[in-house]
């Protein structure tokens, strides 16, 4: 019998000064067996750094042709493609021609760096590509803030972002490897 996903309930206060968006949303996140709560904690914090009431999850992390998170307009058209790690060339080269925008957030240390080092020329080319990356002291940091119920609040301000519960407080360092 296969191993259900997790469901999170997040309760997200988003203060984006940089955007002027200024919105409570309420997401219901599934997390898949096999995905850390890093993962989907960066799931979270994509949401929370590009929230729109457009903007969704995709359907998990074993669907090849879905992103993490997506936003399509009124006609169906892919208007911003989010993958999370690591993801192949061709997969961002392929999601570059369905989306006008696509945006990955790499993490996890050292792998980061090498897939970067590996990719950085290829993906460099990719024009509606922007690539970001967390030191891992942030993506590890975002595992403190995971419960099953959540009540967190996202502050972004001058493109520093603070991720908030009752009790911790955490600077989310994000750095910028290509794009924007």
């Amino acid at each position: 019998m296969a191993t259900k996903a997790t469901i999170f309930k997040a309760e997200l206060n988003i203060a984006d000064i940089d955007r002027h968006y200024y919105y409570d949303h309420t997401l219901t996140i599934a997390r898949h067996p096999s995905e850390t709560d890093e993962r989907m904690m960066l799931r979270l914090l994509a949401f929370a750094l590009h929230a729109h009431e457009d903007l969704i999850f995709g359907r998990g992390i074993s669907t090849e042709d879905e992103p993490d998170l997506w936003q399509k307009d009124l006609t169906g058209a892919i208007e911003l493609w989010i993958d999370l790690g690591l993801p192949d060339e061709r997969r961002l080269r392929k999601a570059s021609g369905r989306a006008q925008q696509v945006i990955v957030y790499s993490y996890g240390g050292r792998g980061a760096d090498l897939w970067w080092e590996q990719n950085r020329d290829k993906l460099s080319q990719i024009k509606n590509l922007c690539v970001f990356n967390l030191p891992i002291a942030s993506s590890q940091g975002l595992v403190a803030l995971a419960q099953r119920n959540m009540q967190l609040q996202c502050t972004i301000q001058d493109k520093q972002v603070w991720l908030a519960n009752d009790d911790d407080r955490l600077e989310v360092l994000i750095e910028t490897l290509t794009g924007q």
